[in-house]
């Protein structure tokens, strides 16, 4: 039963957000795989891009494991905002319209004021994250960290090495529990409704409280097809980020409502 509830307890104008069953992360994931083959072209081609850009940032950051690890992990936290063109797919082939690359590179003129400071945010987000993992290891290894050639005898081999991950991945996991959870809606909505930046983020944090476990489960599902990509040596972002950008497009459908938004009293 799926069961409508205001977004936030507050004088603010904002949607409702519904309550999901525990297992729709797997009908969005369903509803995206079929996005992705009605626009093939668009989304592969999009979806290359990211393989592309894993690429390019491990040759900048190639001598340097500690950065290479910051910037890959970081696909985590920039992918809400680097998947606003498939948002844009979905968008379209919903509406019964073409979908190509051209409108995914350029959906965000759809709402640019509101995109460009959520990207900020999570640019912020972003930096703290790779300071406080240059402070974990700088502490925890001295600065003395592994090469990519010998980051395994290193980093699983050696007790500093383990618990340099530990601390990073419990870091990063809270960092990105932050980001998912004023994000999973977000992005779709101000595509759909060109809403403002502080509603999207509030409705997205309500649905997120709404739905704690399917929202657990989405978590864990969005971690493990991005994880999918990059142990492919990048190669299955072309396919798995895709994957995820339209499926988020439906977990927006599903867990906001449409039509007018309803003022909530204090």
């Amino acid at each position: 039963m799926v069961t409508s509830i205001p977004a936030i307890d507050s004088s603010l104008t904002t949607p409702k957000v519904r309550s999901v069953a525990l297992d729709q992360p797997w009908q969005w994931l369903a509803a995206g795989w079929r996005d992705l083959w009605q626009a093939p072209a668009a989304s592969i081609s999009y979806g290359s891009l990211f393989v592309v850009m894993g690429y390019w940032l491990v040759y900048l950051v190639e001598a340097h494991f500690q950065y290479a690890l910051v910037l890959t992990s970081s696909f985590l936290l920039a992918g809400p905002i680097l998947a606003t063109g498939l948002y844009d797919i979905s968008r379209r082939l919903e509406a019964g319209e073409t979908a190509t690359l051209g409108h995914a590179l350029t959906a965000w003129r759809r709402n640019t004021l509101s995109i460009l400071l959520f990207g900020t945010l999570i640019g912020l987000f972003m930096i703290v994250w790779a300071r406080l993992s240059a402070v974990l290891f700088g502490v925890i290894l001295a600065g003395h960290g592994p090469s990519l050639d010998n980051m395994s005898a290193q980093l699983f081999f050696s007790g500093s090495g383990l618990t340099f991950l530990a601390v990073f991945t419990v870091v990063g996991a809270a960092i990105a529990a932050i980001v998912f959870a004023i994000s999973v809606v977000s992005i779709p909505m101000m595509l759909d409704c060109k809403t403002d930046f502080i509603t999207a983020v509030l409705t997205s944090l309500a649905a997120v409280r709404a739905n704690p476990g399917p929202m657990a489960l989405w978590a864990t599902l969005i971690v493990i097809f991005t994880g999918i990509g990059l142990v492919t040596a990048y190669l299955g972002l072309a396919i798995t980020l895709p994957l995820i950008g339209h499926a988020s497009w439906h977990a927006y459908r599903d867990l906001v409502e449409e039509g007018e938004s309803e003022p909530q009293p204090f």
